[in-house]
């Protein structure tokens, strides 16, 4: 009997082992999808912001329909932790980085806190199809 219940405990260890390294991995993968998740929402405020920003004319601080000298100050719909963000924004879900504005669009580069993916906002007005004026891409790590 001695033997079968040390077999029995080994078979235990074995298996409670493997499903902790399964629940770890599985947590990890959520976690960089959850941050990932977040990175997307913040992309989105920023272009509904930004759209904002370009048909609010000059004299009210706007763009006048343009997208030219836009900071991140401009689109607060992201909460950076500088005090004066202009083209760099950082908080806990990743590091933004506006590229520079045209008249007709831009673009801002996300590295995700967790996620090792790049992820990109393109927003171009001067686009004939509605599908193409805004469009946020993952570039796979």
């Amino acid at each position: 009997m001695g033997q079968q219940q040390l077999l029995l405990v080994i078979l235990v260890t074995i298996i409670v082992g493997i499903a902790t390294v399964v629940a770890l991995n599985i947590f990890g993968s959520s976690a960089e999808q959850a941050n990932e998740d977040a990175v997307r929402q913040d992309l989105t405020s920023i272009a509904a912001t930004a759209e904002g920003y370009h048909i609010k004319p000059a004299l009210l601080g706007g763009g006048g329909n343009s997208f030219v000298g836009m900071t991140f100050a401009d689109i607060s719909s992201v909460s950076c932790d500088e005090a004066n963000p202009t083209t760099t924004c950082t908080n806990p879900n990743g590091v933004y980085t506006l590229n520079t504005p045209t008249a007709n669009g831009f673009s801002v580069d996300v590295v995700p806190t967790t996620s090792p993916n790049l992820l990109t906002l393109t927003v171009n007005r001067a686009a004939t199809d509605p599908a193409d004026r805004v469009a946020i891409a993952a570039t796979p790590d």
